[in-house]
């Protein structure tokens, strides 16, 4: 998902450099979603995964 976010930031980028503004915006606006997701995901596995840590450690007693 972070592959995509950068790909949508680099067409929004280009756009704005040739002057299609409308086409940049609405790049620019996919890509700060997909990173938004991209960060709730990753906190949400990283909270998922220190739990899991913590459930092995119990089974291993």
């Amino acid at each position: 998902m972070l592959k995509y976010a950068v790909i949508f930031a680099f067409i929004s980028l280009i756009a704005a450099s040739m002057g299609f503004s409308g086409l940049a915006a609405g790049s620019a606006g996919i890509a700060k979603v997909l990173f938004g997701l991209f960060l709730i995901l990753a906190f949400v596995f990283l909270v998922l995964a220190a739990l899991g840590v913590g459930a092995v450690k119990k089974l291993g007693k």
